[in-house]
């Protein structure tokens, strides 16, 4: 049975035709996050590093509304505007998973509203 995930914030935030995660049989489904203000709904532009923190920080409130932390996370697809940005991006991205890391594909792709980071994982959630 699915259940939709949504980080603590406003309910009545639209999240247009997708939902912010779908658990289902221990699994969670974190949909393409990017540097939104969950608050307002807003994008939070800056530089690489500043938008990958806040990337990775909505991703993290995803996953502890449904249980888990940012150690479960067991496979992330990144989507960057651009690709010579890595290195940036991968130090922040690095500090959040501190131990095993992730299985993870990273490529470069056209993101809407001038973001910078488009992240998406897969998470096994503890029993």
């Amino acid at each position: 049975m699915k259940k939709i995930v949504h980080p603590d914030r406003d309910p009545d935030f639209a999240t247009g035709a997708y939902s912010d995660g779908v658990a289902v049989d221990g699994l969670l489904f974190v949909s393409g996050q990017a540097s939104v203000d969950f608050k307002t709904s807003q994008f939070v532009l800056g530089t690489i590093e500043e938008e990958t923190a806040r990337t990775l920080d909505n991703i993290a409130a995803i996953i502890r509304a449904a249980g888990g932390t940012m150690e479960n996370v067991v496979k992330c697809t990144a989507h960057l505007a651009d690709i010579n940005d890595f290195d940036r991006y991968n130090a922040v991205y690095a500090s959040y998973f501190p131990g095993i890391k992730p299985a993870r594909t990273t490529v470069q792709s056209v993101l809407a509203e001038n973001i910078k980071v488009e992240i998406d994982c897969i998470v096994k959630l503890p029993a």
